[in-house]
């Protein structure tokens, strides 16, 4: 019986060991707190920028990753492009922004 509880033990263990590796992040690949931690960023910039009357949210997309916010899209003056960055930069969470939005 000792011998089960042994073996039962390293089962556990290995299946502990399994689901921590499946669970995190690499460079690449986000683990599933940083993916909800995003998620919640991202709702989080297109709230902030929907509150700003000189941006259209609907023409700005936002993604993030590991904290990382990308803007995309169009906006209809050149000053939009500073003040979506600058939005975004304000929201708890962001590490920093990457600005990719054109002028019409």
């Amino acid at each position: 019986m000792k011998q089960f509880g042994k073996y039962l033990s390293a089962f556990f263990l290995a299946l502990t060991l399994v689901t921590a590796v499946g669970c995190s992040s690499t460079p690449k690949q986000e683990g599933t707190a940083e993916y909800i931690d995003d998620s919640v960023i991202t709702t989080k910039v297109k709230a902030a920028i929907l509150k700003e009357p000189s941006l259209k949210v609907a023409e700005i997309n936002v993604e993030t990753f590991k904290g990382v916010v990308q803007l995309s899209g169009f906006v209809a003056e050149k000053a939009d492009i500073g003040k979506a960055a600058d939005v975004a930069r304000t929201v708890g969470g962001v590490k920093s922004v990457k600005n990719d939005l054109r002028l019409k």
